[in-house]
């Protein structure tokens, strides 16, 4: 899969630099309301469930649904504004929260983590009937992304009707985004995310084990929390297991759908240069995009008819699924 030349990036003044468009999404809580949604609520097998928010349509086109990243909700401001431009184009839109989220906590016992893709994989199967008819368009924002593409690469996957699928900024090889996060320069993200990260464990604490729950509360950096409180109750060995085995070259291959991932030279948190290291050619439905700006998830630019990755992924989805469902451009 190839992507035609896309519409050049020109961020909206004053968000011109790349730490500018990533902090956006929290000093500015203006993302608009997506509207009325029915509350889901999602089985896993092991008797947790994923809280969802459901915005119906006529069923028309595919449903999008919108995955989280790290310390997100539904309520992330990128989740409301993208929300609100597929619902603008007809699409119903199911926001998906993940394990231990704000909307999931009430029935989730352990957290999430960037491999756990079969939980997005029983999400999906036990969406109902008018959600699944029409047809999905998976997108995973951050970290997110990097749970969809590991849901994608599942054989379970491949009976979803899944059309197309997309990511933003998603974290592609692990290590080398926890070595970047935890980087002098980015000394204040770093203890921003933390402290959102062992919120998040906190909230879990009912349901811990003591020494992952330990782990969490005294790391002193993500490496720190994925090692002692990430790794060991998502099944893995320690952090390094954890980031070999979530990264993409591990499930490359194995995906089934035409995916766009989109990234951002400037991206403070996901390095450039983790993208140009993968050999995109081992699946040619996969293709990434790499934008000259627009910070981590930013993508504010002139036009603002949702952000400048709002709208590439569009014309993605546009060009791969069969006409009789495509993506429709209507106000």
């Amino acid at each position: 899969m190839t992507v035609d030349e896309p519409a050049p990036f020109r961020p909206r003044p004053p968000w011109l630099t790349g730490d500018l468009q990533t902090i956006r999404n929290t000093i500015r809580r203006d993302a608009p309301d997506p509207g009325p949604f029915a509350r889901l609520w999602l089985d896993l097998p092991d008797g947790d469930a994923l809280a969802a928010a459901w915005h119906a349509s006529d069923g028309t086109w595919p449903t999008v649904v919108l995955i989280h990243g790290l310390t997100g909700s539904e309520d992330s401001q990128y989740m409301r504004r993208s929300a609100v431009f597929w619902r603008a184009r007809g699409h119903g839109v199911l926001r998906l929260n993940l394990r231990g989220s704000a909307p999931s906590l009430a029935r989730s016992t352990r957290p999430y983590n960037a491999a756990a893709g079969m939980d997005i994989v029983h999400a999906l199967r036990a969406l109902p009937d008018e959600v699944l008819r029409p047809g999905l368009v998976g997108i995973g924002v951050s970290l997110g992304g990097t749970q969809l593409l590991n849901a994608l690469a599942r054989d379970e996957a491949r009976a979803l009707p899944i059309h197309a699928a997309a990511t933003i900024c998603a974290p592609v090889l692990l290590a080398a985004v926890a070595r970047r996060i935890m980087a002098p320069r980015n000394l204040l993200y770093h203890r921003w995310l933390l402290g959102q990260m062992k919120r998040e464990a906190e909230a879990l604490a009912p349901h811990l084990p003591a020494r992952p729950l330990a782990a969490a509360r005294s790391a002193r950096s993500v490496y720190d929390f994925d090692d002692g409180y990430v790794a060991p109750l998502g099944g893995f060995a320690g952090a390094d297991d954890y980031y070999a085995r979530a990264s993409l070259p591990q499930h490359l291959d194995g995906i089934g759908v035409a995916t766009l991932c989109v990234a951002a030279v400037d991206d403070p948190w996901v390095p450039a240069e983790t993208y140009r290291a993968i050999d995109w050619r081992v699946n040619r439905r996969v293709t990434p995009l790499i934008a000259p700006g627009g910070g981590h998830v930013g993508f504010h630019d002139r036009d603002r008819d949702g952000t400048w990755a709002d709208r590439m992924i569009a014309s993605f989805v546009q060009r791969v699924i069969p006409a009789s469902t495509s993506v429709a451009a209507r106000h």
